[in-house]
């Protein structure tokens, strides 16, 4: 079998994407099947930090909306995804990998508080590091936290999962003459307006020269073939 591309990766994983069927919350089912993935990425000897959205469980953009101030409704998204991390770290011990939540925001009797020398410590241990909290600042969005934590720790790329396998001219569950991309420069991505990450997090990325890789989480094992480059996948860098 083919050695991984990468040593280091950050993976950003959507809110949604723990909701299996369910469309609201935690589906038990799914978040053991991503923790298999994640164990099974970490054994292949790849440093993996993860960072996780909260959208199944609360959106601050969305109470601000109905008048809640957008800092008050963004710190209490972070907390919905340490409650996501919580949930995948324990899943990925049940899968036969360490793992540790560490959260920007300090809550110190849940788990750890993240710094760049500690999250690189559990790494290098081997250890799923679950980066929680997002930035722990308001109007930030976790897939800008996926870039700033993948710089910070020296990753060599941010593997973004979606629901479809990779970057289309448009959606292609609407639009069937929908045209993919196999590999695009992060201006390209800025300038075409492409919004499967925003471009707070794309402008990142270029400043970096960080690799992001966009791929469909759908089926089993899709983390293990992006680290093996098979399947199918859009490379913006």
């Amino acid at each position: 079998m083919s050695d991984p591309l990468h040593r280091r990766v950050v993976v950003k994983l959507s809110g949604e994407a723990l909701t299996g069927r369910q469309g609201f919350g935690i589906d038990q089912a799914m978040v053991e099947r991503l923790a298999g993935d994640l164990a099974a990425a970490a054994r292949l000897g790849v440093e993996l930090g993860v960072v996780v959205g909260g959208g199944n469980i609360f959106r601050g953009v969305e109470v601000s909306e109905r008048g809640v101030p957008r800092p008050v409704g963004d710190t209490m998204g972070m907390l919905a995804t340490v409650m996501n991390c919580l949930a995948l770290e324990a899943a990925i011990e049940r899968a036969g990998a360490e793992a540790r939540t560490l959260s920007a925001l300090a809550m110190p009797s849940v788990c750890e508080t993240y710094n760049r020398k500690r999250a690189l410590k559990n790494l290098g241990k081997g250890r799923v590091v679950l980066l929680a909290a997002g930035t722990g600042n308001p109007f930030f969005t976790t897939d800008t936290t996926a870039v700033l934590r993948a710089a910070e720790l020296d990753a060599q790329a941010v593997l973004k999962a979606t629901n479809v396998d990779g970057v289309y001219t448009a959606d292609p569950k609407k639009d069937p003459k929908a045209k993919r991309y196999d590999k695009l420069s992060h201006q390209e991505a800025i300038e075409r307006d492409l919004r499967v990450m925003d471009g707070t997090a794309f402008a990142l990325a270029r400043e970096n020269r960080m690799p992001i890789i966009i791929f469909s989480i759908a089926d089993e094992g899709a983390i293990e073939s992006v680290l093996r480059g098979k399947g199918r996948a859009t490379t913006v860098g």
